[in-house]
């Protein structure tokens, strides 16, 4: 079972982040600086009392995870697009994982429809002991009935205290190989839908990273990053503000994935070309409780 202070966080984060993942959809516009929107973001999730889990994903058509801008970035939202705004909030460690997708042209209603649906249909399944595979049928069969495919390489997943990322996968099809079932603890549903292949590939670009094994780490500078980040995803852009400049800054990342000290999460896309949607929400399990915390 989940202790009730820890309940009591993760249904905080859950409130910051459902509140400023609608705010983000107002904000989301042709021509907005996808800097000034990442920032926006961010710092809203810090004036309602949370810290950001991770840095703002704005994902734009066939990209579909791991896009936040660089420091500098010049890149606008474009019209005629689909734009994926993916955020993670935490409260002392406690995450809560959720994410949207907003576009300008109507003809893409359908696709937006397609991973909408398949989130619903999946957390009508979800609860104590429940494959992880029977999640992903709900995705999958949603999805298909509409005319798109889930991408099979992209997969929900567990969450602990710190740990975005903390071991469980939650496949987005029938995949018959997933033997875990659903238990106490908390997981993030993330169906992606594609009008492409179905798999993603990764681009050559990265601008999130996280540390690897740092807490006992005699680098200063290790430290310095285990004691604000710990183990959750962190980029270039909020370096740069700790950095007395962007060289310092890329500098010191450069040293420490010389020396395997970095984990990087490079911007994944869709293999053939295809748009994506996709949207996020995050579920508590205790006993036969189901919290959706991001609603």
């Amino acid at each position: 079972m989940i202790s009730e202070e820890a309940i009591k966080r993760y249904l905080k984060a859950g409130s910051i982040a459902s509140r400023v993942r609608r705010e983000a959809e107002s904000l989301v516009k042709p021509g907005v600086s996808l800097v000034e929107l990442a920032e926006a973001i961010e710092e809203r999730i810090r004036e309602l009392g949370g810290q950001p889990a991770f840095p703002v994903n704005i994902s734009i058509n066939e990209v579909a995870a791991h896009y936040t801008p660089m420091p500098g970035d010049q890149s606008v939202i474009p019209d005629s697009s689909i734009i994926k705004i993916d955020i993670g909030v935490h409260v002392d460690g406690y995450i809560a994982d959720t994410a949207t997708t907003v576009t300008f042209n109507p003809a893409y209603e359908p696709l937006l429809e397609s991973a909408e649906k398949a989130l619903e249909s999946a957390l009508k399944v979800v609860s104590n002991g429940v494959p992880v595979s029977y999640v992903g049928k709900a995705i999958e069969d949603s999805i298909r009935v509409r005319g798109f495919k889930p991408i099979r390489n992209l997969t929900g997943h567990s969450i602990d205290r710190f740990i975005i990322h903390s071991g469980v996968s939650i496949p987005n099809y029938n995949d018959y190989r997933a033997k875990h079932k659903l238990v106490d603890g908390v997981y993030a549903i993330e169906p992606f839908a594609t009008n492409g292949e179905g798999l993603v590939k990764e681009a050559p670009t990265t601008a999130i990273y996280s540390l690897r094994g740092a807490s006992k780490s005699r680098d200063e500078l290790m430290k310095k990053l285990w004691e604000t980040y710990r183990t959750l995803p962190f980029c270039l852009r909020w370096l740069s503000k700790t950095f007395e400049s962007i060289d310092l800054a890329q500098r010191a990342l450069k040293e420490l994935m010389a020396h395997g000290r970095i984990h990087v999460y490079p911007v994944l896309v869709e293999a053939s070309g295809g748009l994506v949607s996709q949207y996020e929400h995050t579920v508590l399990i205790n006993g036969r409780e189901v919290i959706i915390t991001t609603i």
